[in-house]
């Protein structure tokens, strides 16, 4: 039980609410890769909003400056459409409060001497440095310089090993969770180390490739799983269905009968679609046919799950205490083939299960559906919250002071 050793580990890491930040240099990692259109507007603040508490928290609590760090994006070099000073007003309009902007480390040292107490920083993005994603020593040297206490609340980047996620701590005097970060690991324990039974895993998504580590870790934890999305192909493929067009990963057929194999061995119930809706045409789609799944029109290809199988997930998701969701089941961004997926964010809301629900298109799926208020917790790092899945041990919680 490796991934339930792993998230209970985690969960002893110090939090900036179990430590004195009174008149302390405060650095938070914080993630404010947010999406943009082409005239900077952003289309979704929900990283933004989620980092305010720590910040709150900070200023509330007397502390001499906070340095807000942060990437945009994967810039090549110093790209201006990549600058957090896009993001800069939304901030402010958001805290309530005027946020200084350093366009460098040595810009953010200067304005921690000259401006006033409990004043706020917004550093520029932090991947215009080549050190970052090669995790520097002296990039993470000078960023530690720049704090008494390190606070990581990025959960989104929690997965890399960083210069501003990992390499930091080594030279920082204190180094915390936010309280974004802790309520993240909470509610994955609450689903995963000690959750409601039945557990239900709905797991959706283009590739089983992505999803294999998964599958194979999750099967001691849950008591059901359905399969949708195009992954769901590979498994009826590998039950013998003439899948056409469909997108399969052919590599990977073997690895699906071994899946279905231990899950029967696990008592772990696998359902996948029993119908599904077809097209010959994803960009035109001007033939949509639904079909049992071994009946898939030849030249077509399965792009949603059909309403029998809409019916059956509902019943499970109805029967389930607590439930993780992590992929959409179908093509949800065109609307003709997001009813599937839709419809499966709607009988989650109706249930009063614990529902978690990973970060990424599946977060973006549910405010399609606009049920992001109704479900228990949506987080926010779509790759972090899949290796927490997969049972693994996250590098940005690694190296924070332990309780």
């Amino acid at each position: 039980m490796l991934q339930v050793a792993g998230i209970t580990l985690m969960q002893q890491t110090k939090s900036i609410r179990d430590i004195d930040i009174n008149d302390k240099k405060i650095l938070i990692r914080v993630d404010f890769n947010v999406p943009m259109d082409k005239d900077f507007n952003i289309s979704d603040d929900t990283r933004i909003r989620e980092a305010l508490p720590t910040i709150n928290h900070c200023i509330d609590n007397n502390i001499k400056s906070i340095v807000l760090v942060s990437h945009l994006g994967r810039p090549k070099d110093k790209n201006p459409e990549f600058s957090l000073i896009y993001v800069l007003k939304r901030l402010e309009r958001l805290l309530g409060k005027n946020v200084a902007f350093a366009d460098s480390i040595e810009s953010a040292q200067v304005l921690q001497n000259t401006l006033p107490k409990g004043s706020v920083i917004l550093l520029e993005n932090i991947r215009f440095y080549e050190g970052e994603e090669k995790n520097s020593k002296d990039l993470s040297q000078k960023l530690a310089s720049l704090c008494d206490v390190y606070v990581n609340d990025a959960f989104g980047t929690s997965h890399r090993a960083h210069a501003s996620t990992y390499g930091i701590a080594e030279f920082a005097k204190e180094k915390v969770a936010g309280i974004l970060l802790k309520k993240e690991i909470d509610s994955f324990a609450k689903a995963l180390a000690n959750p409601l039974k039945p557990v239900l895993l709905i797991v959706g998504g283009s590739k089983v490739s992505s999803k294999l580590e998964l599958l194979s870790n999750i099967l001691d934890v849950v008591d059901k799983i359905i399969i949708g999305g195009a992954m769901s192909n590979t498994f009826l493929k590998a039950m013998g269905y003439n899948m056409q067009k469909s997108f399969t990963e052919d590599a990977l057929i073997k690895d699906a009968i071994k899946i279905l194999e231990l899950a029967k061995t696990k008592n772990v119930k696998i359902y996948l679609p029993v119908d599904v809706v077809n097209t010959d045409n994803i960009e035109e789609h001007k033939n949509i046919k639904i079909t049992p799944s071994q009946d898939i029109p030849e030249s077509y290809m399965a792009v949603d799950i059909g309403p029998a199988s809409t019916k059956l997930f509902t019943e499970v998701i109805h029967s389930a205490q607590t439930i993780i969701w992590n992929g959409p089941l179908g093509i949800y961004e065109i609307s003709q083939f997001s009813r599937g997926t839709f419809h499966i964010a709607h009988s989650i809301s109706d249930t009063y299960a614990f529902s978690l629900i990973g970060g990424g298109d599946t977060a973006d799926a549910i405010d399609k559906a606009g049920e992001r208020d109704n479900m228990s917790f949506i987080s926010t790092g779509g790759g972090a919250s899949l290796e927490l899945l997969e049972g693994k041990i996250l590098p940005a919680f690694e190296v924070l002071d332990k309780k």
